[in-house]
């Protein structure tokens, strides 16, 4: 880890402001976290790193939306992303970062297919319901032991309920938190997280905080309908880039 570089820094703050901001309310911008800071250290150890930075965040984040939740939701979709995080630690030395992305990616983008052909007709909001919860919740809980990219299996299941939008923020930020602490045990045996990782983490904290206080505050102020084109246009970039970045690394620059 290149602590004393000046970029290595420039990123892992701009990654830190991004975590904290997902943690406010804005779920998908932490995805770009990793990325970010794999332009300066390997995507391995960028995952540890921010790791510690995601619930840091976690904490302030429950504390601003300790009111706002769905807890049917977080009953069917924590214990099925536990499962995906075991079938992660189990699998960690056969499973291929490349591949988990470009899948991650692709969901994402079917999704965003899918609701631009939805967007001419009047479809009544999908109830939470348990066979779905299970599928999708296994998946986030996987891709995001992975890569911290569960955002989009998570939104498969959760954004058609169209639930109200601080009610739904309040949902992501409860639910990741709860993974996040399940991913520490496994990220810790397996040495993605370590003494020097924890004090990188530490300096950054104040940022991922303010992040977090910025994304609520964006939440807040935001109408629904347009808070929620944010997030499904966020969804999209994001899973185009998950998609390009899954082909250049299983087959090479073309």
């Amino acid at each position: 880890m290149i602590t004393g570089d000046v970029w290595f820094w420039f990123l892992a703050g701009l990654a830190t402001l991004l975590v904290g901001s997902s943690k406010g309310g804005l779920p998908l911008v932490g995805m770009l976290a990793v990325p970010i800071v794999a332009l300066q250290i390997s995507p391995v150890v960028a995952a540890g790193l921010l790791l510690p930075i995601y619930i840091v965040s976690d904490v302030y984040g429950l504390w601003l939306y300790r009111k706002s939740y769905d807890l049917r939701n977080i009953k069917i979709i924590v214990p099925a992303a536990a499962i995906g995080i075991v079938i992660g630690w189990a699998t960690v030395s056969i499973t291929s970062d490349d591949l988990v992305k470009l899948l991650v990616g692709i969901i994402g983008l079917v999704y965003c297919a899918d609701v631009v052909m939805k967007a001419r007709r009047t479809i009544a909001p999908r109830p939470a319901d348990l066979p779905r919860g299970i599928f999708w919740g296994s998946i986030a809980g996987f891709t995001s032991f992975v890569s911290h990219s569960g955002a989009p299996p998570y939104q498969m299941y959760v954004l058609p309920q169209r639930l109200e939008k601080m009610v739904y923020a309040g949902t992501s930020t409860i639910v990741f938190a709860i993974i996040n602490l399940l991913k520490l045990p496994p990220y810790w045996f397996l040495g993605q997280i370590n003494v020097g990782s924890l004090r990188v983490a530490a300096i950054l904290a104040p940022i991922a905080i303010t992040g977090a206080f910025l994304g609520y505050r964006l939440t807040k102020v935001l109408p629904e309908k347009i808070f929620f084109r944010i997030v499904e246009v966020a969804l999209f970039l994001v899973s185009l880039k998950l998609v390009y970045d899954g082909i250049i690394g299983l087959w090479g620059a073309p």
